[in-house]
Formats: structure tokens, C-alpha cells, sequence
């Protein structure tokens, strides 16, 4: 037998906390505007996040393979070459992959 009231109270409780998480940070704004760990964070983040996945990605590389890591490698390459050259994140990223594409399927 199914118990109504208990599934109700579950879910109460979930959307109660989901909407608390949610409008926690509407609500603590105002107050942590001038927060100078919260400027900081907004600085450092985004080059945390990418620092992460760029050693998660690579970390993955078999240089004992066949192509010997070489494709990605030259995909990270040209990927950082095209950024520096251009500064155009798009570029760098379609660059990058259609190198490490083309090596992977059609050289190696």
C-alpha cells in the first residue's frame, strides 16, 4: 500500500530545499556585492575550471599506442598557437579539434 502522505512529505521537503538553494544567492546579493573573495573568485574560476579539464583531458593520452599521443598533442598545439596568434576562442577550438579529427582518423 502506497503511503500518500509520506511521498507528499518527501517531495514538500525536496522543493522546499531546492527552492531555498536556489534563491539563497537572489537573496545574499545586495550584501556580497563589494565582497573582494567573491571579485577574486569571478578572476580565478573560469581559468580553474579550464586548468582542470585541460589536465583531466590530457591525463587520458596513451603514449604507448600506436600514434603515440601525437594527435592530441598537436590538437593542444595548435589549439594554444591559434589562441595566442588570434585570440579568438572559436578559432582555437575548432582549430584545435579539426587537427586532432584529422590525425586520429586519417594519418594514424
Amino acid at each position: 500500500m502506497v503511503d500518500y502522505w509520506y511521498i507528499a512529505a518527501a517531495l514538500a521537503v525536496a522543493v522546499g530545499i531546492t527552492f531555498s538553494l536556489r534563491a539563497i544567492p537572489f537573496l545574499v546579493r545586495s550584501s556580497l556585492r563589494e565582497s573582494a573573495l567573491l571579485d577574486s573568485l569571478g578572476k580565478w574560476m573560469p581559468l580553474g575550471a579550464v586548468a582542470i579539464l585541460a589536465v583531466y583531458a590530457l591525463s587520458s593520452i596513451d603514449l604507448t599506442g600506436a600514434a603515440h599521443g601525437i594527435p592530441p598533442l598537436a590538437g593542444v598545439t595548435v589549439t594554444i598557437g591559434l589562441h595566442l596568434w588570434r585570440r579568438n576562442i572559436a578559432l582555437s577550438i575548432l582549430g584545435g579539434t579539426v587537427t586532432c579529427v584529422v590525425l586520429t582518423n586519417w594519418v594514424f
